[in-house]
């Protein structure tokens, strides 16, 4: 596919060493370039940074299945979501998508149809969608396909979650919303109860399955991720099994735990946009400024991982490289991209271009494409 050659002057350039005002940058065959190239493009007015690399977001979501039922080709709903991504400045994003016993959406026939999807469209969008699988602990009867099916779907990260309600059914009680998750996954709600308490039954064969599927995913070359750790001793076992990334920990003793092993912690960025976590957790504010992130995620809205980097910036935080690097630089490493994250040249050409004035994007670029464009500077671009 054709990419611009193109050559920015006058706008502020996030390099790695710091912003150079009235800055210059060329782009050239997809790529950061060292000298000038092709048409001039006046960006007075404008920040030009790194493109916004999201490690996991399920924003997605709304745009495959807007009602239940409603959408059947998921392919139109992934060049809507692809839409969305650009707009907010992602050049590079995480499509989290759950392998669930919660079933409907989130179920393992609908993982197949979004990873079907996701490989038939990716090579013709601009943003580069990788797909992430979330996966229950509590499946042990899908663990022996699990890593075929990885490969398959060409998945390089999984997260492992366990969202059932343990408490409760160790105790016996019926779980809070049990019928209405019932019926939005097609199970008469006793059916979905007993699943759940058989599940729960079985929590003690699940330690040693998983540092059997953790191993043999390491074997393949998969990241592994574990998710909304809440103590320390959660965050060493994971690490003994070889998962060396920690989203969303739920405590500060956990991200206290990741950093001193040598872990890469994802945080939510509405969480900083909201000042604080909406199921009170760990404030990642409070987190961020003792040093215990290392990127920041959109989760479930994809507008938060820039205003989260802006709002760090602009109350002092951290300073714009700092915090910028947290959608950026930051989520490339512990993704294993090398060739993206920072305006290095030879680099991706991933930019987003932001008004400095409403700091709104007004443009992204993947790879060298336009993947968005809007008002100003669609002119400056077109003159």
């Amino acid at each position: 596919m054709r990419q611009l050659e193109l050559t920015f002057q006058g706008g502020d350039v996030l390099l790695p060493d710091g912003l150079m005002p009235n800055g210059e940058i060329a782009i050239a065959e997809g790529k950061i370039s060292n000298s000038a190239h092709g048409r001039r493009v006046d960006l007075t007015g404008y920040l030009v940074l790194p493109g916004i690399i999201d490690p996991h977001g399920d924003g997605f979501e709304r745009h495959l299945a807007p009602r239940r039922g409603a959408m059947k080709q998921l392919t139109e709903g992934l060049f809507a979501a692809e839409a969305e991504l650009a707009a907010n400045g992602l050049t590079t994003a995480v499509l989290a998508q759950f392998y669930s016993w919660e079933g409907g959406l989130r179920g393992p026939e609908f993982a197949h149809r979004v990873f079907e999807g996701i490989a038939e469209v990716r090579a013709g969008l601009v943003t580069d969608l990788l797909p992430q699988l979330r996966f229950e602990t509590h499946l042990l009867d899908d663990y022996a396909a699990l890593p075929d099916k990885v490969s398959d779907w060409g998945i390089s990260y999984v997260v492992f979650n366990d969202h059932l309600p343990h408490a409760r059914l160790a105790g016996g009680k019926k779980p809070p919303r049990l019928t209405g998750q019932a019926l939005k996954a097609g199970r008469n709600p006793d059916k979905h109860l007993e699943m759940l308490q058989k599940m729960h039954r079985r929590s003690s064969e699940v330690p040693a399955a998983l540092e059997t599927l953790c191993a043999v995913l390491r074997s393949q070359g998969v990241r592994i991720g574990s998710h909304d750790d809440q103590t320390e001793v959660d965050r060493t076992i994971w690490r003994a099994r070889g998962v060396q990334i920690t989203e969303f920990p739920e405590t500060l003793e956990a991200a206290q735990a990741a950093r001193a092993g040598g872990d890469h912690i994802i945080l939510g960025a509405p969480n900083v946009v909201r000042g604080g976590s909406h199921k009170g957790n760990a404030s990642a504010l409070e987190l961020i400024s003792m040093g215990l992130c290392d990127a920041l995620a959109s989760d479930y809205h994809y507008p938060s991982p820039r205003r989260a980097a802006l709002l760090l910036a602009r109350n002092g935080v951290l300073d714009l490289s700092a915090a910028w690097a947290l959608v950026s630089s930051g989520p490339a490493q512990l993704l294993g991209l090398t060739d993206r994250g920072d305006l290095t040249l030879g680099k991706r050409a991933d930019l987003v271009i932001l008004d400095k004035a409403s700091e709104r994007v007004a443009a992204t670029l993947s790879g060298g494409r336009v993947s968005y464009l809007s008002g100003e500077i669609a002119a400056r671009f077109l003159a």
